[in-house]
């Protein structure tokens, strides 16, 4: 008799469905930050300014042949479109495009570096504040209750009475009396984070507090913290013009964008573009920074990014 050979039945091998790969609020939000033209225009032209300012002061003094501080009499209150002055001149002759490019190097300076120190400040203090409370939350508070009780412009008249001001001091000055506002937000945020579930996972499982800090809270301060420090840079711009006008900020003949406003009202008559030019620079920074600060907020939203709310600007 003949075995019977057994069948072999066909296998057939299911295809197992790829994960699907999770992207992180940043990437998202950098997807959203692409499409959102209204950001990309104000952040394009706050980084040409800065760049003009940074590096095009040597290639101006070459190619028109002045100086920043070079008078001369003669050629008091040129109007723009002169031969040698695109911007004109002001009331001691002085050509205006070089300082406008001298004037917003103090000026952006002092909005970035003061507003990095401002921030730096009020991360490392909000969060001994908001984490380890108990006397350190209290100390930490007293110091920032007390300081918003002193008018700002009281410690900067102190200040231009004892030393004459200048883009240094006028920067540690107004990092040392800016800090408050930011603490207090990160304060609030960390006193928050620290009960998330997945910090008291980490603590359960036996990590340190600075572990937690750095790992777990700091990361998640980020996208408020930018927010924030761009909102800053543009207030220290409108600072640092109002200190001026009151005889308070950095002193001539070291150009800012303020002081040339504030050194330009009096000859509004006879020379209105010296008000023109420092107050279009002046206004058109602090647009760019507000709205860079909107525009990243909305960027690092997560609700608004991941229910696909389109950005501004976006057709």
């Amino acid at each position: 008799m003949m075995s019977a050979t057994p069948s072999t039945a066909p296998t057939v091998r299911l295809s197992q469905p790829q994960p699907e790969r999770t992207r992180t609020l940043f990437q998202d939000g950098l997807r959203y930050l692409l499409r959102d033209r209204l950001t990309l225009a104000a952040l394009t032209v706050l980084a040409t300014l800065t760049l003009i300012c940074a590096l095009g002061p040597p290639v101006v003094e070459n190619l028109l042949q002045v100086d920043v501080n070079r008078t001369n009499s003669a050629n008091r209150f040129l109007p723009p479109g002169t031969e040698g002055h695109p911007l004109g001149t002001d009331h001691l002759g002085r050509d205006q495009l070089i300082r406008l490019m001298y004037g917003g190097q103090v000026s952006l300076a002092i909005a970035y570096s003061a507003s990095l120190m401002i921030i730096l400040i009020g991360i490392v203090l909000g969060l001994l504040s908001g984490y380890y409370g108990g006397r350190i939350d209290d100390l930490i508070t007293w110091a920032v209750t007390t300081l918003n009780s002193i008018p700002p412009l009281f410690i900067l008249l102190v200040v231009a009475a004892l030393w004459q001001p200048n883009a240094p001091t006028l920067i540690l000055i107004l990092a040392l009396t800016g800090w408050t506002g930011t603490t207090r937000l990160v304060r609030a945020e960390v006193l928050s984070f620290k009960e998330r579930d997945y910090v008291l996972a980490a603590r359960a499982l036996g990590a340190r507090d600075r572990h937690l800090l750095i790992s777990h809270i700091v990361p998640n301060l980020l996208s408020i913290v930018i927010v924030t420090a761009t909102i800053i840079a543009g207030n220290l711009i409108l600072i640092e013009s109002g200190l001026s006008f009151l005889g308070v900020g950095v002193q001539p003949p070291v150009p800012t964008w303020g002081n040339m406003l504030t050194d330009s009202r009096t000859f509004f008559a006879t020379g209105v573009h010296l008000v023109v030019w420092p107050g279009l620079m002046i206004m058109i920074t602090v647009m760019c920074f507000y709205l860079l600060g909107d525009g990243l907020r909305d960027a690092l939203d997560p609700h608004r990014v991941r229910l696909g709310s389109p950005p501004r600007g976006s057709s």
